[in-house]
C-alpha cells in the first residue's frame, strides 16, 4: 500500500500542476494535452514489457524501477527549461513507471493466501486512491510557494528515499516468497484448459474496456461541470476528489466481497453498473445528486479494477500472471489515453446527453456481450 502510495506521489502531479505548466510555457490547449498524453500512452504500453519481464527477471527489481523511475525523472521534470525537454522527461517517466504494477501485484499474490488475495489487493488500491486524493491538495500548497518545478522536486526526493528502502526490505522477503506459491494450489500451476482461457479473456476485455471508458469520462467531467452548471473551475477541480475519495475504503471493501461472493458476481455488478452510472449524469442535479454519482463512480473503479486483477491471478499459471496482468493493465490505461479524446470529440459534435447516452449504451453492450461469451465458454 505504501509502495503505490509511493509510486503515485509523482505520477499524479502533471494534471493539477497543468495550469502552471501552460502558463510558464505559453501553450495552447493541444500542446497543454501533449503535456498529460506524453506520459500517459506511454505509460499504458510500458505495462506490457513490463509484465513479460517481470516474469523472467523477477519482481523486486521492477517494482523499485517503477517507484524510483518516476522519482528520477520527476526530477528531470522539475528541471526542466524548455517544453521539449519537459515532454521527454514525461515520456521517460512513462517507460520507467510502468514497470511497477504488474509486478507489484504478483509478488504480493505470492505471499497471500488465495482466500485473501482479494483483500490483499484492496489495501493495495488504498495506496493509489489515496495518492491521488491528496497529491492535487499537497501540489497546490507546495507550487504557491516554489512553483511546479519546486513541487516536482520536492515529492521526488522521498519518492527515491523510499524506493531505496523497499528494495531492501523486498530483498529480507525473498525466502518467504519461495513458500507461498505452493500454497495457491493446484489451480495456480496447471495449464488453463480452452473454455477457462476463453472466460479469463471475456472478463479482461470487458473489464479493461469499462475501466478505459470510466476513467476518460472522469477526466472530462471537470469540463462538463464547468460547461453545464457554470461552476467555478476551482470547484470543479475540487469536486473530482469525490471520485478518488472512494479509493480509500471501496477496494478493501470489494476485494472482501469478491473473497466471499466470488469474483465474478463483483466484476459483472460493477461492469454492469458502469453504464447506468454514466447516463445518469444527464438528468442528476448539482449538489447532492452529482456528488453521490461521482462518489459512486469512484467506488466502481476501485471495485472493479481490484476484483478484476484478482481474478487474472486466480486462473493465470504463476509463470504468466505478469505477462497477463501487463495486458490488463495495457488495455486500461492505453484505452484510457486513446478514449479520452474521442469522447471529447463526441462533447464537441453532440452535446453532453447524447454523449453520455452513447458512452453508457456502449459499456452495457460491451458487458453484454463479454457476458455472454463468458458463460457460453465451456470446457
Amino acid at each position: 500500500m505504501l509502495a503505490h502510495l509511493a509510486h503515485h506521489l509523482v505520477t499524479a502531479l502533471p494534471v493539477p500542476l497543468l495550469p502552471f505548466i501552460r502558463d510558464e510555457f505559453a501553450l495552447d490547449y493541444t500542446r497543454a494535452g501533449l503535456v498529460i498524453s506524453a506520459f500517459g500512452l506511454v505509460y499504458g504500453a510500458s505495462q506490457l514489457p513490463a509484465g513479460w519481464l517481470a516474469d523472467r527477471i523477477g519482481a523486486r527489481l521492477l517494482i523499485t524501477t517503477g517507484i524510483i523511475g518516476v522519482a528520477v525523472t520527476g526530477l528531470l521534470v522539475g528541471l526542466s527549461q524548455t517544453y521539449l525537454m519537459l515532454i521527454i522527461s514525461l515520456v521517460l517517466m512513462g517507460i520507467l513507471g510502468g514497470s511497477y504494477h504488474p509486478a507489484a501485484t504478483t509478488m504480493m499474490m505470492a505471499l497471500v493466501k488465495p482466500k485473501n488475495r482479494g483483500r490483499a489487493l484492496g489495501f493495495h488500491m488504498v495506496g493509489g486512491g489515496l495518492s491521488y486524493f491528496l497529491v492535487p491538495l499537497i501540489a497546490a500548497g507546495i507550487a504557491a510557494i516554489w512553483g511546479w518545478r519546486g513541487t516536482f522536486l520536492t515529492m521526488a526526493v522521498p519518492t527515491i528515499a523510499f524506493g531505496v528502502l523497499l528494495h531492501v526490505l523486498l530483498g529480507r522477503q525473498a525466502p518467504a516468497k519461495k513458500v507461498a506459491p505452493g500454497a495457491a494450489g493446484s489451480s495456480a500451476e496447471t495449464p488453463p484448459t480452452r473454455g477457462q482461457f476463453r472466460r479469463l479473456i471475456s472478463i479482461l476485455i470487458m473489464s479493461a474496456f469499462a475501466q478505459a471508458v470510466v476513467l476518460s469520462t472522469i477526466s472530462l467531467l471537470p469540463l462538463y461541470l464547468v460547461d453545464h452548471f457554470s461552476v467555478s473551475r476551482e470547484v470543479a477541480a475540487a469536486s473530482i476528489a469525490l471520485v478518488y475519495s472512494a479509493g480509500l475504503w471501496a477496494g478493501p471493501v470489494g476485494g472482501y466481497l469478491s473473497d466471499r461472493w466470488g469474483r465474478v458476481t463483483m466484476i459483472l455488478i460493477s461492469c454492469l453498473a458502469i453504464g447506468p452510472v454514466i447516463y445518469l449524469l444527464n438528468p442528476a442535479p448539482y449538489g447532492v445528486g452529482i456528488g453521490a454519482l461521482l462518489v459512486f463512480i469512484g467506488v466502481i473503479v476501485y471495485v472493479n479494477t481490484t476484483v478484476s486483477q484478482a481474478y487474472i491471478v486466480d486462473n493465470t499459471p504463476e509463470r504468466t500472471r505478469s505477462t497477463m496482468l501487463g495486458i490488463y493493465f495495457f488495455g486500461t490505461m492505453e484505452g484510457h489515453g486513446v478514449l479520452t479524446p474521442v469522447i471529447g470529440y463526441l462533447f464537441d459534435r453532440v452535446g453532453f446527453y447524447s454523449s453520455f447516452t452513447i458512452i453508457g449504451a456502449a459499456v452495457l453492450a460491451v458487458s453484454f456481450i463479454c457476458t455472454g461469451l463468458f458463460w457460453s465458454s465451456r470446457d
